[in-house]
């Protein structure tokens, strides 16, 4: 698939998509959702990818749904808008969540709508100190859909996740930063740099043993003590017989950097 509506870039390890519709603050369209998952599905059949940046070009990261895809006109038959969830959304956001790396997240400018909650279905969000997420759904009679019912209240509990569903104020980057619903704030002109540097440190690190560490928190909410203490068992056994382990402690005890392959 030649791709319009984002950039693809996988070399040594580090797979990079970045949002490419800048003069729509790349907002969503039917066409960018099958170019993702084309990419994504690219990503999940290589096993030499190791970590995923995702970003957006110009000043914007994504301001969600590009409306004028799907214009509800006078006279025309209403928009099924859980059809939109089914096809597209909902599966973007699994997607993300279920690779087998780290995901990171850099976030370029204004994020709203899914724009505001495809961020959250990643591991690792930087955003840049110009940046800003807005939950809009409110302004349109809709619900923080992509997930933003899932993450919002697991991330800054339920006084604010209700406040940003029901208000719709933008939140800044840097009060995202101290509610935890991102992982850093950092200057716009070094968040390129930094959150490619973490996708080069991701790329060298044990990855079997990142995606084990990534599934056991995800699951976690749903399990009791018992049930995820078998699960870090079950874990805890698996990558004991990996390679990178071995490497691991091998480096360890020779004073070395190690060089993990991810296997």
């Amino acid at each position: 698939m030649a791709y319009e509506s984002i950039l693809f870039e996988n070399n040594d390890g580090v797979a990079v998509i970045t949002l490419n519709r800048p003069d729509k603050l790349n907002s969503f369209t039917v066409a960018m959702h099958l170019e993702l998952r084309d990419a994504i599905g690219k990503l999940q059949a290589d096993a030499s990818v190791r970590v995923l940046l995702l970003t957006g070009a110009g000043r914007g990261f994504c301001a969600g749904q590009d409306l004028s895809d799907r214009a509800v006109k006078p006279g025309e038959a209403a928009v099924d808008l859980g059809e939109s969830i089914d096809k597209y959304y909902g599966p973007l956001v699994k997607s993300l969540r279920a690779l087998p790396f780290p995901v990171i997240c850099a976030v370029n400018g204004v994020a709203a709508g899914a724009g505001a909650n495809i961020p959250l279905a990643c591991d690792i969000v930087l955003a840049a100190r110009s940046a800003s997420f807005v939950e809009v759904f409110c302004k349109l009679g809709l619900i923080p859909d992509t997930g933003g019912t899932y993450f919002l209240p697991r991330l800054v509990g339920t006084a604010r996740a209700m406040g940003m569903a029901l208000l719709g104020d933008k939140i800044t980057a840097e009060q995202a930063e101290l509610w935890g619903l991102i992982w850093k704030c950092v200057d716009d002109d070094k968040l390129q740099e930094q959150a490619r540097a973490m996708a080069l440190h991701f790329a060298k690190a044990p990855t079997k043993g990142l995606a084990h560490t990534k599934a056991a928190i995800y699951q976690s909410p749903a399990n009791t003590l018992e049930q995820q203490l078998d699960l870090e068992r079950d874990s805890m056994r698996a990558l004991g017989l990996s390679r990178d382990y071995r490497e691991g402690v091998s480096a360890f005890l020779e004073k070395r950097t190690p060089a993990f392959t991810g296997e």
